[in-house]
């Protein structure tokens, strides 16, 4: 049975920070690091927003979008790394902002920078299946960094949301096949209990993003017997603006296919939220016909492909939500202390564990 997505939203907030401001603070070179990741600035989450914050108004962006009955959403599933609870899902707080009533399922998943993609593919299966009509897929993160890791110059916060359906009448854009390449390669982790995630540097890339980048997408390609000209766009993870921008060109696409959904070096990486901000971006332009290719990455390590063609629809749903470059534009940069506050990264020195800071009422501990 032909599934699609039915509609999208996306959300940033609106905080900034630039890449010369972290590196001011540890005597780092900015041009080099700026030119290394090509990455300049990052988004960072507000005093008040975390995963569950982020997921609820790109999910509402996507219900708004269309203006859905969220009875109709069967399925609720939220990936992430950063979920806020680690027993207590972010899923079924979303499902309850939107609307939706309690006949149906919900669950977060985790898998590295590819969670909210395998939720995309979960719930394909259950649409296409005819187990449930709508399904919500929804990718985000606040993503973290340890102070002067290389990560910090690009963990940024931010997340996206597919509907899927299958109703032709409804696509926006169909999904014609997808395809997946995993395998046990252990680039990046976190253990439980431990705030910041550790990486085998030059390690997580060529053995973990680009070979399963390529292995990805390469076996959807073959799969559906297409080649990177029968596509318009192309999206591939961005931890940084090089790597996709390499991939690309390894699997023989264009830097104008990945142009409108590299929103890298302005953004930050969002993680889970990466690829799906990328297809968005790509979506909030694209015209109908345009096909589209996406390769997700997760390390740990898999990557997850799709082949998506958009429809007429897309016109239809134009200018209702903010678009992904509306979300980038006017943003309020802060220098490195604020920037710490916002991430919590300063600890309180007085009062009892899980004491509440006076001013904004954050949980420290």
């Amino acid at each position: 049975m032909t599934v699609g997505i039915v509609s999208y939203g996306a959300y940033i907030p609106k905080y900034r920070i630039k890449a010369e401001e972290i590196a001011k603070v540890w005597n780092g070179d900015a041009a080099s690091i700026k030119a290394g990741l090509k990455v300049f600035e990052k988004s960072v989450p507000g005093l008040d927003e975390d995963v569950a914050t982020i997921a609820v108004e790109a999910a509402r962006n996507a219900v708004r979008r269309i203006d859905v009955d969220a009875a109709r959403i069967g399925a609720v599933y939220t990936g992430s790394e950063s979920h806020p609870y680690a027993v207590k899902p972010t899923s079924t707080i979303v499902a309850e902002a939107i609307g939706a009533t309690p006949d149906l399922t919900a669950a977060d998943f985790e898998f590295a920078c590819k969670a909210g993609t395998a939720a995309v593919q979960v719930c394909m299966g259950l649409v296409g299946s005819g187990m449930i009509d709508l399904g919500l897929a929804i990718g985000a993160d606040v993503s973290q960094g340890a102070p002067n890791d290389a990560l910090e110059y690009t963990a940024a916060a931010g997340g996206a949301a597919m509907l899927i359906g299958r109703d032709k009448n409804e696509m926006i854009a169909e999904i014609e096949d997808t395809y997946s390449f995993t395998t046990d390669t252990p680039d990046f982790w976190r253990r439980e209990g431990q705030p910041y995630p550790r990486h085998g540097g030059r390690f997580t890339g060529d053995p973990g993003y680009f070979r399963h980048v390529t292995g990805g997408a390469t076996g959807l390609m073959k799969k559906m017997g297409t080649k990177p000209s029968d596509y318009d766009y192309a999206v591939f993870h961005q931890p940084n603006g090089k790597f996709p921008e390499r991939v690309s060109k390894m699997l023989g696409f264009t830097a104008e296919q990945i142009k409108p959904g590299l929103v890298v070096p302005r953004l930050g990486n969002t993680y889970s939220g990466a690829t799906m901000i990328g297809l968005s971006a790509t979506l909030d332009v694209a015209e109908p016909g345009d096909r589209i290719f996406v390769t997700s990455y997760g390390s740990g390590a898999g990557s997850d492909a799709f082949s998506i063609v958009v429809t007429d629809k897309i016109k239809e749903v134009r200018g209702k939500v903010p678009t992904v470059e509306k979300l980038l534009s006017d943003p309020i940069y802060l220098d490195y202390g604020k920037y710490a506050h916002h991430k919590g990264k300063i600890r309180l020195a007085w009062g009892e564990k899980n004491e509440r800071c006076c001013n904004c009422r954050r949980l420290y501990d």
